[in-house]
């Protein structure tokens, strides 16, 4: 009857689990806390614990908690487009970090907007985050280095600042588009479009520096008409596609800065009624689930998107648990060509 009564309790506190198995609050409270083995305590009373605590609905006080110990196991987690596969998937791996150590992440997406961006960072801040992952959108980092400078633990993703004082991880985005501008080299291109992401931010630069750079290994001159776009999105390739599909003589292959990107080029090529590849070639930058699926299978350039939101995870983690010292360790992580079916070799190279 006693257990029966409690589990119509709507506030189960350590006591009541303690008074139904004849423990003390302490060894509860150590047991659901992680801390059986730091107080040698045997896994069978862990187990009956544990056990407990499940079938009387048992919920941690996490209020209470935070205000022992100064933190509400939360992190704030701001990303530009949850609509973007890459970005999900980030996201998803960060939250699966996350419940592995029971914390709690709180999403929010700038949808590419500085504004909205500072508007979210004011409110992950007032609920108390532990700390934030952000993944910044603009080419402005004051708002950034406020945050850094007062202390909260800040981790970057994706895109970073160099003057920004703090922790980051990056893809190796000059490395993975000079491979796949050299790749098309290699299959007798001369003539690449490339349609480009977002200007002036890190990502974009580096892979743009990239695209340059192969150019200028092959002595290959770059022809500043074929770069064109100015965001990450669909609509930013389709309309960058149909530029590159008018000019005369057209390109023979694009490189297009993202997923979202080629997804953008690939409908203007066909309402053009070209074919990949046998009329134009193109790789994309970000490997996706349907990349491989497609009725070409598309060549890109595949980022660690989950090895990126565990070591990101980390990193803050490590930031919280040594009382919010601030670490300023940069990891730039390779990205690979993944060989498909969307780049033709022509016969000859011709320019």
């Amino acid at each position: 009857m006693k257990g029966k009564s409690l589990v119509q309790n709507k506030h189960i506190t350590l006591d009541n689990i303690a008074d139904q198995i004849g423990v003390s609050s302490s060894t509860v409270s150590r047991v659901l806390t992680g801390q059986s083995k730091k107080y040698r305590i045997s896994d069978r009373t862990t187990e009956i614990v544990q056990q407990t605590a499940r079938k009387l609905g048992y919920v941690p006080d996490q209020l209470a908690r935070g205000l022992r110990t100064k933190r509400t196991n939360t992190m704030g987690l701001i990303i530009p487009d949850i609509s973007n596969p890459f970005f999900s998937s980030i996201a998803r791996n960060i939250e699966i970090q996350a419940r592995k150590v029971g914390n709690s992440i709180i999403l929010a997406d700038s949808q590419e907007d500085t504004q909205l961006e500072i508007e979210s960072i004011r409110l992950l801040q007032s609920r108390k985050v532990d700390g934030l992952i952000i993944c910044p959108v603009g080419e402005d980092s004051k708002h950034l280095k406020s945050i850094v400078d007062s202390g909260l633990p800040v981790v970057i993703i994706d895109r970073y600042f160099p003057d920004l004082n703090c922790a980051y991880v990056v893809s190796d985005n000059y490395q993975g588009a000079m491979e796949a501008v050299t790749y098309f080299f290699d299959m007798n291109h001369r003539s690449i479009g490339y349609i480009q992401g977002r200007v002036n931010t890190s990502v974009n630069n580096e892979r743009i520096r990239g695209y340059r750079a192969a150019h200028e290994e092959k002595g290959i001159p770059v022809d500043e008409s074929l770069i064109v776009g100015d965001s990450f999105g669909k609509r930013n390739g389709y309309i960058g596609a149909k530029i590159l599909l008018a000019k005369t003589p057209r390109p023979t292959a694009i490189f297009a800065a993202s997923n979202l990107i080629s997804l953008g080029a690939m409908t203007a090529i066909q309402e053009e009624g070209l074919k990949i590849p046998d009329d134009i070639s193109i790789i994309s930058f970000d490997e996706q689930p349907y990349s491989e699926h497609l009725a070409t299978p598309m060549t890109t350039v595949a980022q660690q998107t989950s090895e990126t939101g565990e070591i990101a995870f980390k990193l803050l983690q490590s930031q919280i648990l040594h009382d919010g010292k601030q670490t300023t360790e940069g990891i730039v992580l390779p990205a690979e060509l993944v060989f498909r079916k969307s780049v033709k070799k022509l016969k000859q190279a011709t320019l």
